[in-house]
């Protein structure tokens, strides 16, 4: 009679090592490396961008799938197009409204002149929804529902719109008033959509809706300047223009954003209690 004893050790360690991959902190480290790993495409151009954003949403599923041991409705296709929509339309109005408030003061006046055109649209596109699909699996997807599971959603929030604002000190023309900015009005806001909808889909439209009207309108997305189909040209102080590194440092979104945040939150309550 052969014993199976001698297997007893064999699935003690892989039951082990399957707890272990199942803890928040071990998921969100393989997974920040498996998504992460594939952004470096974006800086090769707009196919190799959205090649690298296809293979961070397979490393995503992939982690969560055979690490973590959890399903993944966040990606599901299924109301991926409505939640696209509803995200791009909440992108749209943040932005417009942010640039409107700033011209009407007087701080932003649009030209055709030097503007690149249209040729340069379906780059811009390609560039812009490859950078957001990736950093909303990194932010929202990874960072935001690790540190929900270990404290909660309000801590959640907190942490990945904290560390949303402090990748993007390394931008050109950062300031520590930059990245706080972007902590409230881009971490705080995706994350309150993110906790609203729980779909990556519409953080992802949201984001990508926000940069690409930015780079279209011509204003410095985050410090990076972008060919675009119009230039604006700014007026008076950077803390109502945002100055160099773009619309991210003014004023006004953060004030458009936290009246945003604070609805989303309310939404976001409603669901769950019901």
């Amino acid at each position: 009679m052969i014993s199976t004893t001698q297997n007893l050790p064999v699935r003690e360690s892989s039951s082990r090592l399957a707890r272990i991959g199942r803890s928040p902190l071990a998921w969100l480290a393989v997974g920040l490396l498996g998504v992460g790993g594939p952004s470096a495409l974006a800086a090769a151009g707009p196919v190799p961008a959205l090649v690298g954003a296809g293979l961070a949403l397979l490393a995503y599923w992939a982690v969560m799938r055979f690490v973590a041991r959890r399903p993944t409705p966040e990606i599901a296709v299924r109301g991926a197009g409505r939640d696209l929509r509803l995200g791009a339309g909440i992108g749209a109005a943040f932005l417009l409204v942010s640039v409107a408030v700033i011209a009407i003061a007087g701080g932003y006046r649009f030209t055709l002149h030097g503007a690149v055109g249209a040729g340069a649209l379906p780059g811009l596109v390609a560039v812009a929804v490859a950078g957001a699909l990736t950093e909303e699996l990194l932010f929202r997807g990874l960072v935001l529902q690790a540190v929900e599971q270990l404290r909660g959603p309000r801590t959640a929030l907190v942490v990945s719109a904290l560390l949303f604002g402090l990748i993007h000190l390394a931008n050109p023309g950062a300031t520590p008033w930059s990245s706080v900015a972007i902590a409230i009005e881009a971490g705080g806001l995706m994350g309150a959509a993110f906790l609203w909808r729980r779909s990556i889909w519409l953080v992802t439209a949201l984001h990508a809706t926000w940069n690409g009207l930015e780079q279209l309108i011509g204003i410095p997305v985050s410090g990076h300047v972008d060919p675009s189909v119009l230039v604006t040209i700014t007026h008076g102080p950077a803390l109502l223009t945002g100055g160099g590194f773009g619309l991210e440092a003014s004023i006004v979104p953060v004030v458009v954003s936290l009246v945003l945040i604070v609805a989303l939150l309310r939404r976001a309550r409603s669901s769950a209690s019901a």
